[in-house]
């Protein structure tokens, strides 16, 4: 808060803290700890028809550990994750430096990098597949004239799967870049000229002086992405490939949806959502304690 000098006040009243924060806290209780809890609730019931429920127990969670699809299911997201996470940082970074680099046009550059971005997954889910579908796609096209190779991802379970990581690397390049550019351009001229006059190249300036400067924002867009990956994909995954061919880029979100709203298992979906909600935290932590070691706050 500001006083009437212009200065910065400490807001010391706990009892009005508490009354700004209601709003919020209502709408998370509401929206968010409400219906997890309800979905835990609902993972220990069978649905019957006429939403008759019966208790099951733990019956769900021990047909999902025993589940070979659910199984392949988990095994693809990690693989759709860790490629799109990865591929996605690193075009980002490499993106973003080539635009702080560029003596003109920065801001053009930019506008282009992230209006991608801006669109929805369904839209850009669209998009993608005109210019990459298997009998239509002008860059399928392309490539199978240049190499002499049929890419029909809609029999070919790896290359369904490289399409879909293509589409979320090209939808979600922006995000990182808004926030990878921002960065690096507050980092000092004092830093690049030092970096310079000791003969660091440009690739070695952006690996060994960018990199652990801006640390902090990549361990963000790290745990963001992360997040974004295994929760997010289901349009793109939806409208591209329907999880196949044979089941191939079947993500634990596609795999919850067909057997909440396909096949009416909502106990059996809300178990995988528990699940689901348990493997995202777990992973979070140990991303958070392992890169908090290389991450760089400043400071002596």
């Amino acid at each position: 808060m500001s006083g009437a000098n212009g200065r910065l006040q400490v807001f010391t009243s706990k009892w009005q803290a508490a009354l700004l924060l209601l709003p919020t806290l209502a709408l998370i209780t509401v929206f968010l700890y409400y219906p997890f809890l309800e979905t835990v609730q609902l993972s220990f019931y069978r649905i019957r028809v006429l939403g008759n429920q019966q208790w099951v127990g733990l019956e769900h969670y021990a047909r999902l550990l025993e589940s070979e699809t659910y199984r392949n299911s988990l095994v693809v997201t990690v693989i759709f994750t860790v490629v799109t996470v990865t591929v996605s940082l690193l075009l980002s970074l490499l993106v973003s430096f080539l635009v702080h680099e560029a003596d003109s046009l920065s801001d053009f550059y930019l506008i282009g990098l992230i209006w991608p971005y801006a669109m929805p997954l369904a839209v850009a889910g669209v998009v993608l597949d005109f210019i990459i579908n298997p009998q239509l796609g002008v860059l399928t096209y392309a490539l199978e004239a240049a190499v002499g190779f049929e890419f029909n991802w809609n029999t070919d379970g790896t290359l369904a799967l490289a399409a879909v990581i293509l589409a979320a690397v090209w939808q979600g390049l922006g995000y990182s870049i808004i926030f990878m550019t921002a960065a690096l351009s507050q980092l000092p001229d004092s830093v690049t000229e030092a970096a310079e006059l000791d003969g660091v190249s440009r690739l070695g300036r952006l690996f060994r002086v960018y990199v652990p400067l801006i640390s902090p924002v990549l361990v963000f867009l790290v745990v963001l992405q992360t997040i974004g990956a295994f929760f997010g994909g289901f349009a793109l995954i939806d409208l591209m490939t329907g999880g196949g061919p044979s089941n191939a880029t079947n993500v634990l979100m596609f795999n919850l949806y067909e057997d909440a709203f396909t096949n009416s298992r909502f106990g059996y979906a809300a178990a995988q959502s528990v699940l689901l909600f348990g493997f995202v935290a777990v992973l979070m932590y140990v991303q958070l304690r392992v890169t908090d070691r290389y991450a760089y706050y400043g400071g002596a």
